[in-house]
């Protein structure tokens, strides 16, 4: 893993164009001032897109079907099970 360009404060303000410019192509800076790190700029992640039930019904057509009765099973087999189990009260 590379690390992060380091930019001072006043290069931040002197030269806010280029390095937005460079933080909106993808790239990351650490911003420090008087010598010690204070933050980071990093690019923004695609925010998340809507899916509509039409949609989600589409893509829920390829997934595999789940036995009920098999995923109880396995369930049953990784959980703790407790003989004092205050719902069996």
């Amino acid at each position: 893993m590379t690390a992060q360009p380091e930019i001072t404060q006043s290069d931040l303000r002197n030269r806010s164009k280029e390095i937005l410019d460079a933080v909106q192509a993808g790239q990351s800076f650490t911003v420090t001032r008087d010598g010690h790190q204070i933050g980071e700029l990093v690019p923004r992640r695609p925010s998340r897109r809507f899916v509509s039930p039409q949609e989600f019904t589409a893509m829920s057509r390829s997934t595999p079907t789940v036995s009920l009765e098999a995923f109880r099973a396995d369930q049953d087999a990784t959980a703790d099970q407790y003989l004092d189990d205050p719902d069996d009260r």
